[in-house]
């Protein structure tokens, strides 16, 4: 959806004119609305990150320009850049993440959703999300013939729970859990320098930004999970409700990271089609991956 140029000390964004199902960023207005947004929005957990937003102009030797001179042909969200060995997902991947780490990030987070206004959602409304998201990502994973099966295994069984009486999805709205936040909690948005900041925050739909908390940090545990530091998603998971004053449901937790791995597996095969470093092989290996975590959270729905 965006294009990122780096500088010595920046990153500019500048999103693509495309037009999907789920977001508009076909006209110039639109551009401009949704850099401000992105920048309004990162500013609650990165506001030393987020810098502006910026007009991307032509010159009249046709020459482009951030300086704030010639005709507006675009905008571009303006951002500290920040140093890649930093980011969460590296410092896993370098087996440098700590406990430590888990901690300060659950604090922040903590810290985070209690600042944000609750938000009223009606319990069915709440459960036809799932159910609607369940179904598209099966519909996409399965295009791709070697995963047709796998994915059809997972998908019965998370629309059991949906549509149970266990009422534990009905509760998470009713008892006033929702709000507005992230959106896009994974490791490689969290930078846990001497500074921390957690960016990149879903921007263009404030319907997918309002969720439970619970679903935001389910997702974060199952991509640590997926990069092999299951203990740092769990950890999180476990200060938070240590913090909120919660004893969360094991099963909740375990629908909410079997459909979020869903919803990564959709996203990976809309990758394919995109032009980019990666080949369609690495994003089925991807998809595959995010289907594998998809079944093993159903199977163990299923075992109560």
């Amino acid at each position: 959806m965006s294009w990122v140029f780096l500088t010595p000390r920046h990153a500019f964004k500048l999103k693509k004119p495309v037009h999907y199902p789920f977001l508009d960023f076909s006209t110039l207005q639109a551009r401009r609305f949704y850099c401000r947004e992105e920048v309004r929005l990162n500013r609650r957990l990165a506001p030393w990150v987020y810098l502006g937003v910026v007009a991307l102009t032509e010159l009249p030797d046709g020459d482009l320009s951030v300086a704030g001179r010639g005709r507006v042909v675009d905008w571009l969200v303006k951002m500290q850049r920040l140093q890649a060995s930093r980011m969460l997902d590296a410092a896993v991947a370098g087996r440098r993440a700590s406990r430590p780490d888990a901690i300060r990030l659950a604090e922040i987070l903590l810290a985070f959703y209690r600042r944000q206004p609750r938000v009223e959602l009606a319990a069915d409304r709440y459960r036809d999300r799932f159910r609607g998201e369940i179904l598209a990502s099966a519909e996409v994973i399965g295009g791709v013939p070697i995963l047709a099966a796998a994915v059809q295994h997972a998908v019965p069984i998370l629309l059991g729970f949906v549509d149970g009486a266990t009422g534990l999805l009905t509760a998470r709205a009713t008892e006033g859990r929702l709000c507005e936040g992230h959106g896009d909690l994974r490791p490689e948005h969290v930078y846990l320098a001497h500074r921390p900041a957690i960016i990149d925050c879903l921007e263009f739909d404030r319907r997918l930004r309002i969720l439970d908390p619970l679903d935001e940090l389910a997702y974060f545990a199952m991509e640590c999970e997926r990069l092999g530091a299951a203990w740092l998603g769990e950890a999180v998971l476990a200060r938070y409700q240590q913090g909120a004053g919660e004893r969360v449901h094991p099963q909740l937790v375990r629908f909410y990271k079997a459909y979020r791995a869903l919803l990564r597996g959709k996203l990976c095969v809309w990758h394919m089609a995109e032009p980019g470093a990666w080949t369609v092989e690495h994003w089925i290996g991807r998809t595959a991956a995010y289907v594998d975590l998809a079944g093993r959270y159903a199977d163990h729905l299923a075992d109560g």
